[in-house]
Order: C-alpha cells, then sequence, then structure tokens
C-alpha cells in the first residue's frame, strides 16, 4: 500500500475498527475512509453499492459486525447470523465488483469447535462441533473467511482473513445486558465498588454516561440499587457468571489494530495458501497465546478497580467453552507478535473507562 492510498475501514468507529484507523494515521497513510451506521446501514446492499460507487477504496477493512456476549448470543441468535451474514455479503461483493486491491475481513476465534486442541491451529476449523452458545455467529464468521478464500481461488483475489482472540480496549463494549467478558467484569466490578462505600454520586456519573435498561442518573437510590442487583450487584457483593474455571485468552485491541495492519501491507494471500492442491485453513489467528482462568481475570479486574467485596460465582449459568487459546506460530513465523500484557492492558482499560464516563 502506499501513504496515499483510499483505504475503507468499515466499522470505524468500534472496538477493533478505532484502533486500526488510528494505527492507520500514526503510520502516514493519508485517505482514510469511515462511514457510521447512520451514515451508511452495511445491511443496505443498494446503500453500500452507492457508496462503493461513490468512493472507489482500493483497500478495505471489514471491522464492522454485529457482536455480543455471550448473553446476547444466546438471546439474538437469528440476529448475530442474519446480520452479519448480510454485512459480509455486501461489503466482500462490492469490493469484488469494484476491483479492491486487497481485502481484510476480521473473524473471531469462536470459529473453532468446542472440543479444538490446545492451542487451537488453523487447521483445526470444521473438525467437530462448534459451542452451542455463539454457534450462529460462528457460523457467519465461518461463511465470511469462506468467501474470501473462495474469491481467492476463483478470481485471485488478494482478500485475507484474521481470527483475533478476545479482545479488550479503549471504546469497549460496557453495555452490562451486551459486553464481552472483561468489559462487563471492569465495569459490574466498578459499580461494586462504588456502592460498597454508599457513592451514589459516582454511580448516577456512571449511568448518566451509560444508562442501563433506560435507568439513568436521574433514578432514586432504591431504583438504582435494584437495577444493580438484577446484575448480580448488591452493596457487600458481586456475583458473576458461571463458575469461574474456563480458561481464556485476551488481547489489547491497540495490538489487533498493529497486527491487522502489519498483514493488510506484508501479508498476501499467496503466502498462506501452501502447496496442497485443497487450499484450506489460510486465515492466521492474531492472539497473545497465553492464557488465565476467569477467576484468575477477575481478581486482576478487582485489584485495578480497587474492589473491596466479595466475589462470587452463579455456577447455574453457562461458562460457555471451557479452554480458548490460539496456536500463534503462524502469526510468529509472519513477523508479528504482541506488545501489551494482561495485566498492564487491564488498568490501561479502567483508566480509559474513568476517564470517559
Amino acid at each position: 500500500m502506499n501513504k496515499d492510498s483510499k483505504i475503507y475501514v468499515a466499522g470505524h468507529r468500534g472496538l477493533v475498527g478505532s484502533a486500526i484507523w488510528r494505527n492507520l494515521e500514526q503510520k502516514g497513510y493519508t485517505r482514510l475512509v469511515g462511514r457510521t451506521h447512520a451514515e451508511l446501514d452495511l445491511m443496505d446492499a443498494v446503500a453500500v453499492r452507492r457508496f462503493f460507487d461513490e468512493e472507489q477504496p482500493e483497500y478495505v477493512v471489514l471491522a464492522a459486525a454485529h457482536v455480543g456476549g455471550i448473553m446476547a448470543n444466546l438471546k439474538y441468535r437469528a440476529d448475530f447470523i442474519f446480520k452479519n451474514l448480510q454485512i459480509q455479503q455486501n461489503v466482500i461483493g462490492q469490493s469484488f465488483s469494484h476491483g479492491v486491491k486487497k481485502l481484510l475481513f476480521l473473524g473471531s476465534t469462536c470459529i473453532y469447535p468446542r472440543e479444538a486442541p490446545q492451542p487451537i491451529p488453523e487447521n483445526a476449523l470444521l473438525t467437530s462441533p462448534l459451542e452451542y452458545t455463539n454457534e450462529p455467529y460462528a457460523i457467519a464468521k465461518i461463511a465470511g473467511m469462506k468467501m474470501c478464500e473462495s474469491f481467492n481461488l476463483q478470481y485471485g483475489t488478494n482478500y485475507i482473513a484474521v481470527m483475533p482472540t478476545n479482545l479488550y480496549g479503549p471504546r469497549d463494549n460496557f453495555n452490562l445486558e451486551t459486553s464481552h467478558v472483561l468489559p462487563a467484569m471492569i465495569r459490574k466490578m466498578h459499580l461494586a465498588r462504588l456502592l460498597n462505600v454508599n457513592d451514589f454520586a459516582g454511580l448516577r456519573a456512571d449511568l448518566q454516561a451509560r444508562p442501563v435498561e433506560g435507568v439513568d442518573q436521574t433514578a432514586t437510590d432504591e431504583r438504582i440499587v435494584d437495577l444493580l442487583g438484577r446484575y448480580g450487584i448488591t452493596a457487600t457483593s458481586l456475583t458473576l457468571w458461571g463458575s469461574g474455571r474456563p480458561i481464556r485468552e485476551f488481547l489489547w485491541s491497540e495490538d489487533m489494530a498493529d497486527a491487522s495492519v502489519y498483514c493488510l501491507e506484508h501479508i498476501n494471500f499467496d503466502d498462506l495458501r501452501g502447496s496442497d492442491p485443497e487450499v484450506r485453513n489460510c486465515h492466521i489467528n492474531i492472539g497473545s497465546g497465553r492464557e488465565v482462568t476467569i477467576t484468575e481475570l477477575a481478581a486482576m479486574v478487582k485489584a485495578a478497580v480497587g474492589y473491596d467485596g466479595e466475589i462470587r460465582w452463579d455456577a447455574t449459568k453457562p461458562d460457555g467453552t471451557l479452554r480458548k487459546l490460539t496456536d500463534v506460530s503462524r502469526l510468529h513465523s509472519l513477523g508479528w507478535r504482541h506488545t501489551v500484557e494482561l495485566d498492564e492492558g487491564i488498568g490501561r482499560l479502567y483508566r480509559w473507562y474513568r476517564e470517559n464516563l
């Protein structure tokens, strides 16, 4: 890519997309294109075609997706498969129609089977059943990466698919109903600490910035206490979902962005396809290669937030996949490694959260 190449970042306001945008800017790329959802609905095929007609991007980063945590994936299964398939179909299809030179598709490590070998190599894809709780989302992402692979094989395009592990960082989603485990844990721990010391001014500041179920800073103390109680937050304890036993890997979003831009600049499909006539599994795992239990994660967040209350576990709630560690040997062999360790990243994210109330 040249520094004046026109690059469209789909999802440039999200956790990953915004980090990729900042990384590109820091590296001197000057013609970045982004549209908010209000400006361009990626599920609208006509609108997406019009956008590509007008802008004619040379490179595309498909970081836009309908995402959420385990609660959202269980409750809104149709949304997760339908919306993601629509977005991918429109953006990848128009990228092909408009001769985009290179496309980077962002998937997720939830594409891998529930009982995949650990660490999970790229060739574990489609070898056994998926985790039930996020199966619709995983199937959509598998379809997207297979679409990229198939265009490459039939038409000679250069579409690269990367599979990031669990991401966290600035602009994360802290919605208590839809967020992923780490940002949800940070916010719940923050609210629990405030309730623990009877700081209703602090609670109202949080709800003013991020209302929950329509409850904002105008609510009475009693209503706030009742709301938080429904999410397991009381004056003396915090109850978290599951057993705490699952093991997870996490990656700072700005590290993910750097890996993504590295792939855009240096990696091509021909570097990944190998010599086997049956071309499969050309995607790249992106992660840290390091893991912690959810119990250990809670202890790290507790220390960063300064919460002194009790942490309880509700084992009647689903754990999801018990272990999910990526094999990042392909990524390392291609020349990239992460830089931000988890304990440092949790502290950074909590500071960001408090600065953006």
